[in-house]
Protein backbone atom coordinates (compact mmCIF):
# COMPACT_ATOMS: atom_id res chain seq x y z
CA UNK A 1 0.00 0.00 0.00
CA UNK A 2 2.34 2.23 0.56
CA UNK A 3 4.61 1.67 -2.31
CA UNK A 4 1.81 2.35 -4.49
CA UNK A 5 0.47 5.50 -2.77
CA UNK A 6 3.94 6.76 -2.84
CA UNK A 7 3.89 5.96 -6.99
CA UNK A 8 0.83 7.72 -7.28
CA UNK A 9 2.13 10.97 -5.18
CA UNK A 10 5.80 11.09 -6.88
CA UNK A 11 4.63 10.16 -10.34
CA UNK A 12 1.44 11.56 -10.98
CA UNK A 13 0.51 14.74 -8.56
CA UNK A 14 4.06 15.75 -8.41
CA UNK A 15 3.56 16.38 -12.02
CA UNK A 16 0.93 19.08 -12.21
CA UNK A 17 -1.06 17.35 -14.81
CA UNK A 18 -3.17 14.86 -12.61
CA UNK A 19 -5.70 15.90 -9.96
CA UNK A 20 -6.74 12.86 -8.66
CA UNK A 21 -6.26 8.92 -8.90
CA UNK A 22 -6.26 5.35 -7.94
CA UNK A 23 -4.92 2.04 -8.45
CA UNK A 24 -6.96 -0.86 -8.57
CA UNK A 25 -6.06 -4.48 -8.30
CA UNK A 26 -7.48 -6.66 -11.05
CA UNK A 27 -7.72 -9.94 -9.31
CA UNK A 28 -8.90 -8.33 -6.05
CA UNK A 29 -11.21 -6.18 -7.83
CA UNK A 30 -10.97 -3.55 -5.20
CA UNK A 31 -9.03 0.01 -4.93
CA UNK A 32 -5.03 -0.67 -3.38
CA UNK A 33 -3.84 2.46 -2.99
CA UNK A 34 -5.56 6.14 -3.86
CA UNK A 35 -4.42 9.90 -3.85
CA UNK A 36 -5.81 11.53 -0.44
CA UNK A 37 -9.73 12.35 -0.21
CA UNK A 38 -10.44 10.43 -3.55
CA UNK A 39 -12.66 7.55 -3.13
CA UNK A 40 -13.49 5.14 -5.97
CA UNK A 41 -16.85 3.21 -4.87
CA UNK A 42 -16.40 -0.77 -5.89
CA UNK A 43 -19.27 -0.30 -8.38
CA UNK A 44 -16.88 1.81 -10.43
CA UNK A 45 -13.62 -0.04 -10.00
CA UNK A 46 -16.08 -3.34 -11.24
CA UNK A 47 -17.00 -1.24 -14.16
CA UNK A 48 -13.54 -0.35 -15.29
CA UNK A 49 -12.72 -3.49 -14.99
CA UNK A 50 -15.21 -4.66 -16.97
CA UNK A 51 -14.96 -2.02 -19.38
CA UNK A 52 -11.50 -3.82 -20.86
CA UNK A 53 -12.51 -7.28 -20.14
CA UNK A 54 -16.04 -6.74 -21.87
CA UNK A 55 -17.12 -3.74 -22.66
CA UNK A 56 -14.41 -1.66 -25.06
CA UNK A 57 -16.72 -1.49 -28.02
CA UNK A 58 -19.54 -0.08 -25.56
CA UNK A 59 -17.28 2.55 -23.99
CA UNK A 60 -16.40 3.82 -27.47
CA UNK A 61 -20.01 4.22 -28.55
CA UNK A 62 -21.52 5.52 -25.49
CA UNK A 63 -18.96 6.53 -22.98
CA UNK A 64 -18.55 5.78 -19.45
CA UNK A 65 -20.26 6.83 -15.56
CA UNK A 66 -17.68 7.09 -13.29
CA UNK A 67 -18.69 8.52 -10.06
CA UNK A 68 -22.35 9.35 -11.18
CA UNK A 69 -21.03 11.58 -14.08
CA UNK A 70 -20.99 10.93 -18.04
CA UNK A 71 -17.53 10.74 -19.95
CA UNK A 72 -17.25 10.87 -23.54
CA UNK A 73 -14.92 8.45 -24.89
CA UNK A 74 -12.20 10.19 -27.04
CA UNK A 75 -9.87 6.98 -27.40
CA UNK A 76 -9.70 3.65 -26.30
CA UNK A 77 -7.80 0.52 -27.13
CA UNK A 78 -7.21 -2.79 -25.12
CA UNK A 79 -4.44 -0.64 -22.74
CA UNK A 80 -5.94 2.59 -22.35
CA UNK A 81 -9.17 5.13 -22.11
CA UNK A 82 -9.49 8.73 -22.44
CA UNK A 83 -12.38 10.40 -21.81
CA UNK A 84 -13.46 13.97 -21.02
CA UNK A 85 -16.70 15.61 -19.72
CA UNK A 86 -17.33 19.58 -19.51
CA UNK A 87 -15.56 19.63 -16.24
CA UNK A 88 -12.30 17.53 -16.31
CA UNK A 89 -10.93 14.53 -18.27
CA UNK A 90 -10.46 10.97 -17.32
CA UNK A 91 -7.56 8.41 -18.33
CA UNK A 92 -7.93 4.92 -17.19
CA UNK A 93 -4.92 2.76 -18.03
CA UNK A 94 -4.51 -1.10 -17.82
CA UNK A 95 -1.26 -3.66 -16.88
CA UNK A 96 -1.67 -7.14 -16.37
CA UNK A 97 -2.30 -6.73 -12.75
CA UNK A 98 -3.66 -3.03 -12.18
CA UNK A 99 -6.01 -0.43 -13.61
CA UNK A 100 -4.89 3.11 -12.88
CA UNK A 101 -7.85 6.08 -13.62
CA UNK A 102 -6.63 9.28 -12.88
CA UNK A 103 -8.89 12.35 -13.19
CA UNK A 104 -7.28 16.02 -14.37
CA UNK A 105 -8.58 19.37 -15.47
CA UNK A 106 -7.11 22.02 -18.24
CA UNK A 107 -4.23 20.24 -19.89
CA UNK A 108 -2.91 17.16 -19.91
CA UNK A 109 -0.77 14.60 -20.65
CA UNK A 110 -1.65 11.24 -20.87
CA UNK A 111 1.70 9.59 -21.21
CA UNK A 112 2.29 10.62 -17.46
CA UNK A 113 -0.31 7.93 -16.34
CA UNK A 114 1.21 5.69 -19.08
CA UNK A 115 4.80 5.93 -17.65
CA UNK A 116 3.50 5.97 -13.91
CA UNK A 117 1.55 2.05 -14.77
CA UNK A 118 4.36 0.55 -16.67
CA UNK A 119 6.65 1.21 -13.25
CA UNK A 120 3.38 -0.86 -11.16
CA UNK A 121 5.12 -4.26 -13.51
CA UNK A 122 8.81 -2.98 -14.49
CA UNK A 123 12.05 -3.85 -12.23
CA UNK A 124 15.52 -3.64 -12.56
CA UNK A 125 17.56 -6.94 -12.46
CA UNK A 126 20.86 -8.25 -13.04
CA UNK A 127 20.39 -9.72 -16.18
CA UNK A 128 22.69 -11.49 -19.23
CA UNK A 129 22.12 -12.18 -22.40
CA UNK A 130 24.29 -15.15 -23.35
CA UNK A 131 26.77 -17.22 -21.29
CA UNK A 132 29.97 -15.86 -20.55
CA UNK A 133 32.51 -13.75 -18.02
CA UNK A 134 31.29 -10.91 -15.81
CA UNK A 135 30.96 -8.84 -18.61
CA UNK A 136 28.23 -10.28 -19.37
CA UNK A 137 26.11 -9.02 -16.66
CA UNK A 138 24.55 -5.89 -16.62
CA UNK A 139 21.23 -4.42 -14.98
CA UNK A 140 17.79 -4.38 -17.19
CA UNK A 141 14.27 -3.84 -16.72
CA UNK A 142 12.44 -6.73 -16.28
CA UNK A 143 8.65 -7.34 -15.76
CA UNK A 144 8.06 -7.64 -11.78
CA UNK A 145 6.95 -10.65 -10.43
CA UNK A 146 3.42 -11.16 -9.03
CA UNK A 147 2.42 -13.57 -6.40
CA UNK A 148 0.84 -16.73 -7.22
CA UNK A 149 -1.14 -19.17 -5.07
CA UNK A 150 0.74 -19.51 -1.61
CA UNK A 151 3.22 -16.95 -2.43
CA UNK A 152 4.40 -13.53 -0.99
CA UNK A 153 6.00 -10.17 -2.86
CA UNK A 154 9.22 -8.99 -1.32
CA UNK A 155 10.39 -5.75 -2.05
CA UNK A 156 14.16 -6.78 -1.83
CA UNK A 157 16.35 -4.65 -0.14
CA UNK A 158 19.56 -7.04 -0.56
CA UNK A 159 20.77 -9.82 -1.61
CA UNK A 160 23.63 -12.04 -1.90
CA UNK A 161 26.12 -14.23 -4.60
CA UNK A 162 26.31 -17.86 -4.27
CA UNK A 163 28.52 -20.18 -6.69
CA UNK A 164 25.52 -21.54 -8.31
CA UNK A 165 25.03 -17.97 -9.81
CA UNK A 166 28.44 -17.92 -11.08
CA UNK A 167 27.64 -21.46 -12.71
CA UNK A 168 24.48 -19.83 -13.73
CA UNK A 169 26.17 -17.23 -15.70
CA UNK A 170 28.69 -19.91 -17.10
CA UNK A 171 25.75 -21.45 -18.49
CA UNK A 172 26.15 -24.77 -16.54
CA UNK A 173 23.66 -24.54 -13.70
CA UNK A 174 20.23 -23.93 -15.00
CA UNK A 175 17.50 -22.39 -13.09
CA UNK A 176 14.94 -25.72 -12.04
CA UNK A 177 11.92 -25.80 -13.97
CA UNK A 178 9.14 -22.57 -13.52
CA UNK A 179 12.10 -21.04 -11.58
CA UNK A 180 12.90 -17.13 -12.38
CA UNK A 181 15.98 -17.38 -14.37
CA UNK A 182 17.12 -14.20 -13.20
CA UNK A 183 20.62 -15.13 -10.31
CA UNK A 184 20.18 -14.44 -6.87
CA UNK A 185 19.17 -17.48 -4.43
CA UNK A 186 18.56 -15.84 -1.66
CA UNK A 187 17.47 -11.69 -0.64
CA UNK A 188 16.17 -10.11 2.30
CA UNK A 189 13.32 -7.04 2.07
CA UNK A 190 9.72 -6.17 3.20
CA UNK A 191 6.78 -7.65 2.02
CA UNK A 192 4.77 -5.79 0.05
CA UNK A 193 2.31 -7.97 -1.67
CA UNK A 194 0.31 -11.35 -0.19
CA UNK A 195 -0.84 -13.97 -3.23
CA UNK A 196 -3.97 -15.54 -2.74
CA UNK A 197 -4.10 -18.86 -0.50
CA UNK A 198 -1.62 -17.20 2.06
CA UNK A 199 -2.00 -18.35 5.54
CA UNK A 200 -1.49 -15.36 7.40
CA UNK A 201 2.21 -15.84 8.72
CA UNK A 202 3.11 -12.48 6.82
CA UNK A 203 1.59 -9.37 6.93
CA UNK A 204 2.57 -6.27 4.52
CA UNK A 205 5.43 -4.48 5.57
CA UNK A 206 7.25 -7.53 7.79
CA UNK A 207 10.91 -7.58 7.70
CA UNK A 208 12.04 -10.96 5.97
CA UNK A 209 14.57 -13.20 4.50
CA UNK A 210 13.76 -16.02 1.68
CA UNK A 211 15.25 -18.87 0.41
CA UNK A 212 14.70 -19.05 -3.46
CA UNK A 213 15.38 -20.80 -6.41
CA UNK A 214 16.72 -17.76 -8.35
CA UNK A 215 15.36 -13.95 -8.79
CA UNK A 216 16.96 -12.48 -5.75
CA UNK A 217 19.37 -10.01 -7.68
CA UNK A 218 16.93 -7.90 -8.24
CA UNK A 219 13.81 -5.31 -6.68
CA UNK A 220 11.24 -7.69 -6.23
CA UNK A 221 11.10 -11.66 -5.85
CA UNK A 222 8.02 -13.95 -5.41
CA UNK A 223 8.59 -16.37 -2.99
CA UNK A 224 6.72 -19.13 -1.12
CA UNK A 225 5.08 -17.72 1.97
CA UNK A 226 6.65 -21.05 3.54
CA UNK A 227 9.73 -20.04 2.35
CA UNK A 228 10.53 -16.61 4.48
CA UNK A 229 11.62 -16.13 7.82
CA UNK A 230 11.69 -13.25 9.91
CA UNK A 231 14.96 -10.97 10.17
CA UNK A 232 16.90 -11.73 13.77
CA UNK A 233 15.98 -8.24 15.54
CA UNK A 234 18.77 -6.02 16.04
CA UNK A 235 20.04 -7.08 12.77
CA UNK A 236 20.13 -5.29 8.92
CA UNK A 237 19.13 -6.32 5.68
CA UNK A 238 22.49 -6.69 4.36
CA UNK A 239 23.48 -8.99 7.25
CA UNK A 240 20.07 -11.21 6.44
CA UNK A 241 20.52 -11.08 3.38
CA UNK A 242 24.00 -13.36 3.90
CA UNK A 243 21.97 -16.14 6.04
CA UNK A 244 19.37 -17.58 4.11
CA UNK A 245 21.06 -19.97 1.04
CA UNK A 246 24.75 -20.39 3.12
CA UNK A 247 23.54 -20.87 6.41
CA UNK A 248 20.30 -23.23 5.25
CA UNK A 249 22.55 -25.16 2.89
CA UNK A 250 25.19 -26.02 6.05
CA UNK A 251 22.25 -26.85 8.05
CA UNK A 252 20.54 -29.41 5.45
CA UNK A 253 24.20 -30.86 5.01
CA UNK A 254 24.69 -31.17 8.68
CA UNK A 255 21.76 -32.53 9.94
CA UNK A 256 19.45 -33.56 7.49
CA UNK A 257 21.97 -35.23 5.58
CA UNK A 258 25.05 -36.28 7.69
CA UNK A 259 23.03 -36.44 10.78
CA UNK A 260 26.00 -34.67 12.99
CA UNK A 261 26.12 -35.53 16.75
CA UNK A 262 28.01 -34.04 19.88
CA UNK A 263 31.55 -34.84 20.23
CA UNK A 264 32.04 -35.64 16.15
CA UNK A 265 34.62 -34.24 14.60
CA UNK A 266 33.60 -32.27 11.06
CA UNK A 267 35.90 -31.41 8.46
CA UNK A 268 34.96 -28.34 6.17
CA UNK A 269 36.29 -27.84 3.14
CA UNK A 270 36.06 -23.79 1.63
CA UNK A 271 35.99 -22.90 6.05
CA UNK A 272 35.87 -19.46 4.88
CA UNK A 273 32.87 -19.39 2.37
CA UNK A 274 29.54 -18.46 3.55
CA UNK A 275 28.93 -22.21 3.64
CA UNK A 276 32.14 -22.69 5.11
CA UNK A 277 31.66 -20.16 8.19
CA UNK A 278 27.92 -20.77 8.25
CA UNK A 279 28.89 -24.81 9.22
CA UNK A 280 31.78 -24.01 11.40
CA UNK A 281 29.04 -22.07 13.58
CA UNK A 282 26.54 -24.68 13.29
CA UNK A 283 29.19 -27.66 14.10
CA UNK A 284 29.63 -25.78 17.33
CA UNK A 285 26.51 -24.97 17.87
CA UNK A 286 25.68 -28.81 18.11
CA UNK A 287 28.86 -29.42 20.47
CA UNK A 288 30.75 -31.29 17.58
CA UNK A 289 34.51 -30.16 16.71
CA UNK A 290 34.64 -28.12 13.43
CA UNK A 291 38.02 -28.39 11.49
CA UNK A 292 39.05 -26.03 8.39
CA UNK A 293 40.39 -26.23 5.32
CA UNK A 294 41.29 -22.83 3.13
CA UNK A 295 43.87 -20.80 1.21
CA UNK A 296 45.60 -18.31 2.79
CA UNK A 297 46.72 -17.21 6.81
CA UNK A 298 44.04 -14.48 6.47
CA UNK A 299 41.17 -17.10 5.66
CA UNK A 300 41.99 -19.36 8.58
CA UNK A 301 41.81 -16.36 10.98
CA UNK A 302 38.52 -15.79 10.18
CA UNK A 303 37.79 -19.29 10.69
CA UNK A 304 39.20 -19.65 14.07
CA UNK A 305 37.26 -16.50 15.07
CA UNK A 306 34.18 -18.26 14.02
CA UNK A 307 34.97 -21.04 16.65
CA UNK A 308 37.08 -23.72 14.20
CA UNK A 309 38.96 -25.60 16.24
CA UNK A 310 41.79 -26.47 14.04
CA UNK A 311 42.08 -24.82 10.40
CA UNK A 312 44.91 -25.94 7.75
CA UNK A 313 46.40 -24.48 4.55
CA UNK A 314 45.68 -26.97 1.91
CA UNK A 315 48.03 -25.23 -0.86
CA UNK A 316 50.95 -25.04 1.50
CA UNK A 317 50.32 -28.56 3.57
CA UNK A 318 48.76 -31.66 2.87
CA UNK A 319 45.59 -31.47 5.00
CA UNK A 320 45.11 -34.95 5.61
CA UNK A 321 48.17 -35.36 7.24
CA UNK A 322 47.34 -32.48 10.03
CA UNK A 323 44.03 -33.39 10.27
CA UNK A 324 44.87 -37.09 11.46
CA UNK A 325 47.81 -35.55 13.60
CA UNK A 326 45.12 -33.56 15.05
CA UNK A 327 42.94 -36.36 15.78
CA UNK A 328 45.61 -38.15 17.26
CA UNK A 329 45.15 -40.60 14.22
CA UNK A 330 41.57 -40.87 14.62
CA UNK A 331 40.48 -39.25 11.52
CA UNK A 332 37.21 -36.82 11.32
CA UNK A 333 33.28 -38.43 11.42
CA UNK A 334 31.92 -36.38 8.88
CA UNK A 335 33.44 -34.08 5.73
CA UNK A 336 31.53 -31.06 3.89
CA UNK A 337 33.06 -31.40 0.12
CA UNK A 338 32.65 -28.71 -2.07
CA UNK A 339 35.63 -29.25 -4.08
CA UNK A 340 34.91 -32.65 -5.58
CA UNK A 341 37.36 -34.31 -7.47
CA UNK A 342 40.62 -33.65 -6.58
CA UNK A 343 40.07 -34.38 -2.69
CA UNK A 344 39.27 -37.63 -2.83
CA UNK A 345 42.15 -39.21 -1.46
CA UNK A 346 43.08 -37.14 0.67
CA UNK A 347 39.58 -37.07 2.27
CA UNK A 348 39.41 -40.81 2.52
CA UNK A 349 42.80 -40.95 4.22
CA UNK A 350 41.55 -38.91 6.96
CA UNK A 351 38.08 -40.01 7.61
CA UNK A 352 37.18 -42.01 10.00
CA UNK A 353 35.80 -45.79 9.81
CA UNK A 354 32.18 -45.54 9.16
CA UNK A 355 32.77 -42.06 8.34
CA UNK A 356 30.29 -40.34 6.24
CA UNK A 357 31.46 -38.23 3.23
CA UNK A 358 28.84 -35.01 1.94
CA UNK A 359 29.65 -33.73 -1.57
CA UNK A 360 27.63 -30.83 -2.51
CA UNK A 361 30.03 -29.15 -4.79
CA UNK A 362 32.41 -30.13 -7.64
CA UNK A 363 35.13 -26.62 -7.99
CA UNK A 364 37.85 -29.18 -9.46
CA UNK A 365 35.79 -30.99 -11.22
CA UNK A 366 33.77 -34.46 -11.09
CA UNK A 367 36.69 -37.04 -12.10
CA UNK A 368 38.10 -39.36 -10.31
CA UNK A 369 41.51 -41.14 -11.22
CA UNK A 370 42.01 -43.93 -8.79
CA UNK A 371 40.00 -46.80 -7.38
CA UNK A 372 37.86 -45.04 -5.07
CA UNK A 373 35.62 -47.65 -4.61
CA UNK A 374 37.88 -50.24 -3.00
CA UNK A 375 38.86 -47.48 -0.41
CA UNK A 376 35.48 -47.00 0.22
CA UNK A 377 34.70 -50.37 1.21
CA UNK A 378 38.00 -50.96 3.07
CA UNK A 379 36.74 -47.73 5.40
CA UNK A 380 33.04 -48.61 5.17
CA UNK A 381 32.59 -45.04 4.20
CA UNK A 382 29.11 -43.71 3.58
CA UNK A 383 29.16 -41.29 0.82
CA UNK A 384 26.39 -38.80 0.19
CA UNK A 385 25.82 -35.80 -2.72
CA UNK A 386 23.50 -33.40 -1.91
CA UNK A 387 21.98 -30.07 -3.81
CA UNK A 388 19.61 -27.60 -2.03
CA UNK A 389 18.01 -25.61 -5.43
CA UNK A 390 16.97 -27.95 -6.98
CA UNK A 391 14.75 -29.33 -3.87
CA UNK A 392 10.95 -29.56 -4.05
CA UNK A 393 8.86 -26.93 -1.96
CA UNK A 394 7.59 -29.38 0.86
CA UNK A 395 11.37 -30.39 1.36
CA UNK A 396 12.22 -26.39 1.74
CA UNK A 397 9.67 -25.65 3.96
CA UNK A 398 10.59 -28.32 6.83
CA UNK A 399 14.24 -27.29 6.70
CA UNK A 400 13.69 -23.74 6.78
CA UNK A 401 11.06 -24.51 9.46
CA UNK A 402 13.45 -26.66 11.39
CA UNK A 403 15.90 -23.64 10.59
CA UNK A 404 13.76 -20.97 12.43
CA UNK A 405 13.04 -22.96 15.59
CA UNK A 406 16.71 -24.62 16.21
CA UNK A 407 18.94 -21.73 14.77
CA UNK A 408 17.23 -18.72 14.20
CA UNK A 409 17.08 -17.62 17.68
CA UNK A 410 20.41 -18.04 18.42
CA UNK A 411 21.16 -14.56 15.98
CA UNK A 412 19.57 -12.42 18.21
CA UNK A 413 21.32 -10.05 20.82
CA UNK A 414 22.06 -12.08 24.34
CA UNK A 415 22.10 -15.52 23.30
CA UNK A 416 24.74 -18.03 23.70
CA UNK A 417 26.50 -19.04 21.54
CA UNK A 418 25.82 -15.79 19.51
CA UNK A 419 25.90 -16.87 15.91
CA UNK A 420 26.48 -14.45 13.26
CA UNK A 421 26.45 -13.99 9.15
CA UNK A 422 29.58 -12.94 7.96
CA UNK A 423 29.68 -10.11 5.12
CA UNK A 424 32.78 -9.39 2.95
CA UNK A 425 31.54 -6.58 1.20
CA UNK A 426 28.67 -4.85 -0.24
CA UNK A 427 28.47 -3.73 -3.84
CA UNK A 428 24.89 -2.01 -5.53
CA UNK A 429 23.22 -3.83 -8.47
CA UNK A 430 25.00 -2.01 -10.85
CA UNK A 431 28.09 -2.92 -9.40
CA UNK A 432 27.27 -6.93 -10.05
CA UNK A 433 29.65 -7.44 -12.48
CA UNK A 434 32.95 -6.68 -10.38
CA UNK A 435 31.09 -8.28 -7.10
CA UNK A 436 31.13 -11.95 -9.60
CA UNK A 437 35.05 -11.00 -10.59
CA UNK A 438 36.06 -10.75 -6.84
CA UNK A 439 34.06 -14.17 -6.01
CA UNK A 440 35.59 -16.10 -9.12
CA UNK A 441 39.55 -15.07 -7.91
CA UNK A 442 38.28 -16.03 -4.58
CA UNK A 443 39.13 -12.79 -2.49
CA UNK A 444 35.93 -13.14 -0.36
CA UNK A 445 36.25 -14.01 3.04
CA UNK A 446 31.83 -14.45 3.76
CA UNK A 447 29.44 -13.61 2.07
CA UNK A 448 29.14 -10.91 -0.95
CA UNK A 449 26.33 -9.05 -0.67
CA UNK A 450 24.35 -7.01 -3.26
CA UNK A 451 22.64 -3.94 -2.36
CA UNK A 452 19.48 -3.04 -4.39
CA UNK A 453 19.32 0.91 -5.30
CA UNK A 454 17.94 2.98 -2.88
CA UNK A 455 15.58 5.13 -5.46
CA UNK A 456 13.61 1.50 -6.19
Amino acid sequence: MNELQALLNDALLRTKHVENAAIIDIKQQKVCASTSGFTVPPDDALNLIYAFHQNLLQVRRGGLFFKEKCYKCVRADKHSIYLQNPDRGLIVVKTKTFILVATYKGDMYPSVCVEAVEKLDKMLAAYFDCPGGPENLYVKEVIKPHPGEGEVLVKVSASALNRADLLQRRGKYPPPKEASDILGLEAAGSVVGLGPGCKGQWKIGDAVMALLSGGGQAEYVAAPEGHLMPVPRGMTFIQAAAIPEAWLTAFQLLHFVGKVQEGERVLIHAGASGVGLAAVQLVRLAKAIPIVTAGTQEKLKATANAGAAAGFNYKNEDFSEKVLAFTQGSGVDLILDCVGGSYWEKNLNCLSTDGRWIVYGLLSGGEVHGDLFARLLSKRVSIHTSLLRSRDKEYKERLVKAFTEEVLPHFSEGTSPPLQPFVDSVYSLHEIAEAHRVMEENKNIGKIVIEMPASS
